[in-house]
C-alpha cells in the first residue's frame, strides 16, 4: 500500500510502497482510509517536540476509514461499516485513571500515528473499543477534522465550564477554532477571536462563523472574557488570556505542546482564575460531541490534498495558508 513514513525528527514525510497492516489483536480492524485529517500535533511529532515516537512511523489521527476486516473482539463493527480513528488508539483499562473514569490519564496509553500507525497510508489498523462509528452519507474529509479538531475542543470547551460562560475567548484560529465557534454560538456564547496580529483573513473568517469580535491576539477584546480557550502552541498567550477573563475565569490549553509559559504576577491569577490544561480525550468525549455535531450542525472548512502531498498540507498548516482544516486522501 502506499503510506507517507517518517524516519526520524526533523526529517521530511517519504512516500513508500509498504505491506497492508495485519491484524495482531482479536479487538482490532484493519480499515481502507478514506481520509485523515491534519493536526498540529503532527507538527509536534516531526519536528520532535513530541520525541518518544515509534519510528520508523506512519503519522495521522483523525482518519475516517470502512472497516475491510473485523477481529473477534471487535463488537458489532463488521465490514463494511464507517468508523473513526482519534489520537487515542489505546489504554490498559486497568490503571487508577482509567478505574476513575479519567482514561485520557492513562499512562500505559497508545497514541494513533504517534505510538501506533496512523492513517496518512492507504490501510490502518485500529482498536475496535477506541473508535466511533460514523454516519455513511456524509463526506469523509468533512468529518475527519471532528475526530481530533472538534473532541479536543469540545475537551478543552467543557473543562472552561462549557455553556455556562457568555463570552468566550479562542486563541489560534484554525481547525479546532472553526468548529467550536460554530458550536458556541449555537449555545447562545459570544465569541471573541484572536488570530496572528494582523491575519485580517482569520479574522474575517471568524466573524463569519459567527465570533462578535475578532482581532490580533496582540489586542484586548472589548469586553471582559468568562473563559478562554487557546488551540495556538504560544505559551505567552495563556498571560494574555488570563489577563482577558474575569475573576473566576478558566483558561484551558487545548494543545498537547506549547511553548513555556512566561512568569507573570501573581495578581494576574488572583480573583479564582485558573489555568488548565487538556491531555488527549475520552470515548466518553467523543460519543457526546459525535451526536452533538449533526445537531447544529457543525460545518467544516476543508483543504483537500492527495496523499502524497501530506507533508506540504503540514508546511501550510505550519504557515497559516488555508482556513479551518486540512485533510489528506489516499
Amino acid at each position: 500500500m502506499r503510506a507517507m513514513v517518517l524516519h526520524g525528527p526533523g526529517r521530511a514525510l517519504v512516500p513508500e510502497r509498504v505491506p497492508i497492516p495485519s491484524r495482531q489483536a482479536p479487538d482490532q480492524l484493519l480499515l481502507k482510509v478514506e481520509a485523515c485529517g491534519i493536526c498540529r500535533t503532527d507538527l509536534h511529532i516531526l519536528d520532535g517536540e513530541l520525541d518518544t515516537p515509534s519510528l520508523p512511523l506512519i503519522p495521522g489521527h483523525q482518519i475516517v476509514g470502512t472497516v475491510v476486516e473485523a477481529g473477534p473482539e471487535c463488537g458489532t463493527l463488521k465490514a463494511g461499516d464507517r468508523v473513526g480513528v482519534p489520537w487515542l488508539g489505546r489504554t490498559d483499562g486497568s490503571c487508577r485513571h482509567c478505574r476513575r473514569g479519567r482514561e485520557n490519564l492513562c499512562e500505559a496509553a497508545e497514541f494513533t500515528g504517534y505510538t501506533l500507525d496512523g492513517g496518512f497510508a492507504e490501510y490502518a489498523l485500529a482498536h475496535a473499543p477506541f473508535c466511533f462509528p460514523l454516519p455513511t452519507d456524509a463526506k469523509a474529509a468533512d468529518i475527519a477534522p471532528l475526530l481530533c479538531a472538534g473532541l479536543i475542543g469540545f475537551r478543552a470547551w467543557r473543562l472552561a465550564g462549557g455553556a455556562d460562560n457568555q463570552r468566550l475567548g479562542i486563541y489560534g484560529f484554525g481547525a479546532a477554532a472553526h468548529i467550536l465557534t460554530q458550536l458556541a454560538v449555537w449555545h447562545g456564547q459570544s465569541v471573541y477571536a484572536f488570530t496572528r496580529p494582523g491575519d485580517v483573513s482569520a479574522q474575517a473568517f471568524a466573524r463569519q462563523l459567527g465570533a462578535v469580535w475578532a482581532g490580533g491576539s496582540d489586542q484586548r477584546p472589548p469586553e471582559i472574557l468568562d473563559a478562554a480557550l487557546i488551540f495556538a502552541p504560544v505559551g505567552e498567550l495563556m498571560v494574555s488570556a488570563l489577563e482577558q477573563v474575569d475573576r473566576g475565569g478558566t483558561v484551558v490549553s487545548g494543545g498537547i505542546h506549547m511553548s513555556d509559559i512566561p512568569a507573570f504576577p501573581y495578581r494576574t491569577l488572583w480573583g479564582e482564575r485558573s489555568l488548565k490544561s487538556v491531555a488527549n480525550l475520552t470515548r466518553a468525549d467523543g460519543r457526546d460531541f459525535l451526536a452533538l455535531a449533526p445537531k447544529i450542525p457543525i460545518r467544516t472548512e476543508v483543504t483537500t490534498y492527495p496523499l502524497e502531498q501530506a507533508g506540504q498540507a503540514l508546511d501550510d498548516l505550519r504557515h497559516g495558508r488555508f482556513s479551518g482544516a486540512a485533510v489528506v486522501q489516499p
